[in-house]
C-alpha cells in the first residue's frame, strides 16, 4: 500500500491538512496517509509533504534539529525520487536563501530567495491574507481540473522570487506578480493553503497522491 507522510516537526497544527489528505487519499485508492516526526517512516514514504506555519528561520531551524529527520527528506527526494509536496513555509524552504529577519540557508531544490511582500498598490495590505486568483503558467499533472482563475485561499507575508522562471508554474496578482506553485522534476510548492482552498485545493492535493513523475 502506497504511503504518504506528513512531515511533523512541529511548525502548525497539521490537523486540517491530514484530514484534507487523508479524505482524498481514501477518494482516490492513493494509500495511507500518516503524520510523523520518524525518520524511518519519512525514509520508507512513498510521498513526501512539508507543511509549515510561522517564520522561515524557525522553520528550516526545526526541520533540522529533529533527529535524522532532514537526512531522511534528502535521501527520499533527492536519491529516491519520492514525489515531494512543500505547503506554505514548507513551500518557502524549496529556496537556497529565506530572507526573513535574518539570511536562512533553504533546502535549495528550486533555486531563489525569500522575500517580503511589497505591492505597488499601498491600499493592499501584508501578510496577503484570503482568496486570489490562480494564474497558470505552465501545464503540469497537478493542475489537472484546474483553470485559471480559479480561486485559492493564502495566508503569507514573504513570497518567493525564483531565479529560474521555467520553476514558477503559478502565481497571483497582488500589486504584483506572487508566486503560487514551483516545481522541478519530483518536487512541487504550494504557497497557497490546499487544505483551505475547497474543491481547487483539494483536487490538487488528489493530483498530487496520484501524481506519476
Amino acid at each position: 500500500m502506497s504511503l504518504t507522510v506528513l512531515i511533523d516537526y512541529e511548525s502548525g497544527n497539521l490537523h486540517s491538512a491530514y484530514k484534507a489528505f487523508e479524505r482524498m487519499a481514501c477518494e482516490a485508492d492513493a494509500g495511507k496517509v500518516v503524520v510523523t516526526s520518524d525518520a524511518d517512516v519519512v525514509a520508507r514514504a512513498d510521498r513526501i509533504v512539508l507543511p509549515g506555519d510561522g517564520a522561515f528561520p524557525a522553520c528550516a531551524e526545526a526541520l533540522r534539529s529533529q533527529s535524522g529527520l532532514f537526512e531522511a527528506l534528502m535521501e527520499a527526494v533527492e536519491v529516491g525520487g519520492r514525489p515531494f509536496l512543500g505547503i506554505c513555509v514548507g513551500m518557502q524552504l524549496l529556496a537556497r536563501c529565506g530572507r526573513e529577519y535574518r539570511n536562512t540557508a533553504g533546502i535549495g531544490w528550486v533555486d531563489g530567495e525569500v522575500i517580503p511582500i511589497n505591492p505597488s498598490d499601498a491600499a493592499l495590505k501584508v501578510p496577503h491574507m484570503g482568496w486570489n486568483n490562480l494564474k497558470l503558467d505552465t501545464s503540469h499533472p497537478v493542475f489537472d481540473g484546474i483553470n485559471s482563475g480559479d480561486h485559492v485561499y493564502f495566508v503569507h507575508s514573504y513570497h518567493f522570487k525564483v531565479a529560474n522562471p521555467s520553476m514558477r508554474l503559478a502565481h497571483v496578482n497582488y500589486g504584483g506578480d506572487v508566486t503560487a506553485v514551483v516545481g522541478t522534476d519530483t518536487v512541487l510548492g504550494m504557497q497557497f493553503h490546499p487544505e483551505k482552498s475547497q474543491h481547487v485545493g483539494l483536487r490538487m492535493i488528489r493530483n498530487f497522491l496520484t501524481w506519476a513523475p
